[in-house]
This record gives structure tokens, sequence and C-alpha cells, in this order.
């Protein structure tokens, strides 16, 4: 029997034109998966992060492959994660070091993995729901991912709680519509934006901006702050687009 369940979560993203398209629904957890191999977007992930943070769904950082070992630049990527407040975990679907952390995570939850091309989240799946049949890929070369999965699939995880394992990306924009104008879903910026001279501070170039200040006192992880300009224009850009072609 097939039903139409209300929807109260979504992920939205924007396609070419800026417009917001529903991308998981009635999620309650999301898994932002990222590897030593390829080299993890920091940029990728922080704008999964934004979305879910906008759209009041829980978000934790996973990082497959953990046998490879973790160099200096990423633990300083991992770093500024837990400092802004997210939960890490550290997991190898070949080893199976740290699934039951993640099973823990997921337990009671409708969970998605989303983030780059090739970073495991099939082979995850296979770790966490062992009777589900996933095709599992490789890399085309050791920096860039193969596509395996090509839709979002459902699976029942042992022990209650549902997994959706979605296609990899190689960018991911969030939808402007939905995200929070005062801080587009920064975890960071929220906190600080109330000590903003400015109520309607954007945290770039305005005098006395405490995100401004937080970065240069080394409160505020410098790329991540990078990482919101680069998404507030973005957003900006977007906004622009779509009031242009309504005029039209």
């Amino acid at each position: 029997m097939l039903e139409v369940l209300p929807r109260r979560t979504a992920l939205y993203r924007s396609n070419a034109r800026g417009r917001s398209e529903p991308v998981l629904a009635n999620l309650t957890r999301l898994l932002v998966v990222i590897a030593p191999v390829p080299p993890p977007d920091p940029f990728v992930a922080d704008r999964y992060l934004a979305a879910a943070e906008s759209a009041g769904i829980a978000a934790t950082l996973v990082l497959n492959k953990a046998e490879l070992g973790i160099d200096a630049a990423l633990r300083t990527q991992l770093d500024a994660y837990t400092a802004a407040g997210y939960d890490c975990i550290a997991v190898s679907a070949d080893t199976g070091t740290g699934i039951d952390a993640l099973l823990a995570a997921c337990a009671g939850q409708v969970a998605a993995l989303v983030g780059q091309s090739g970073v495991g989240k099939s082979s995850l799946v296979r770790r966490l729901a062992p009777e589900a049949e996933v095709e599992i890929g490789g890399l085309m070369r050791e920096e860039e991912g193969r596509h395996t999965t090509t839709a979002s699939r459902l699976y029942e995880l042992p022990g209650g709680g549902r997994l959706i394992d979605s296609p990899g990306v190689r960018d991911f924009a969030p939808a402007v519509d939905h995200l929070d104008p005062r801080h587009l879903g920064f975890v960071e910026v929220a906190r600080l934006a109330p000590g903003c001279r400015f109520l309607d501070c954007r945290h770039m170039r305005e005098p006395g901006c405490a995100i401004r200040q937080a970065v240069d006192s080394g409160t505020m992880d410098p790329r991540r702050y990078e990482s919101y300009r680069r998404l507030r224009r973005l957003s900006e850009e977007l906004t622009d687009a779509k009031k242009a072609r309504g005029r039209r």
C-alpha cells in the first residue's frame, strides 16, 4: 500500500535557476559523510550542515575510511566542526570500526547519508543494514568518486530506525528560500550574531561585526567564516537572479 505522509521536515537545494527543490523529507538526522579519499571538500559539507540547521534537522559529521589515517589538514577541519558544536563520528566501513556508534546515532531516527561521491556511503549502508542489497562502487581516480547510487533508497535498520542512502554529489547549493537570512544555518554565526552592532548585520564588511571579531581573535575558524561568506554571496546572487526573472 502506498501512502502520502505529512511533510514535517525537508532538506532543500537550489537548482541552476535559484528555485527550491526538495531533496529529502521527514528526516530527523542528517549524516554528512567525508573521507580522507577522495579529498574532502569542506565547503560542500558546510552547506549540507547549514541546510540541516535551517530546516531544524539534527546533523552529525561522519568520517568514513578512518583506517586510512587523519592528516594534519583533515584534523584541522574536524576540530573546527567539533568547536562549532557538531558531533563527529570516525568510522570504517572496511573494518567495522565505529559502526556501533553510528548505529546508536541512527537508533529511532530517520537518517540520511549525504556527501561527495566516493566517500563510501553505500558501503556504510552495507555495514549498518547487512540484509540490504546495495551496489558498491570504487574510485575512478584517487581524487574522484564514482556515482554508485543514482536514486535515494530507504533501508530498515536492525534494532529500529531507518536510513536513506542518497546519490553522491560534487557540489550542493542550499535553497535560498529555506536558509535563515540572519546566519544562513552556520551555528557559530547564530551564536555570535547577537553581539553585532547592527541587527541586520550581514557579517561581511559591516562595522562592529561580532563574527569578524571572532575570526580575528581565533574564536571562529577562518575557513568556516570563508565558507559562510561564499554561501552569503551565492544566496544573494540567486536571489537577484530570481528577482530579475520575476520582472521579465
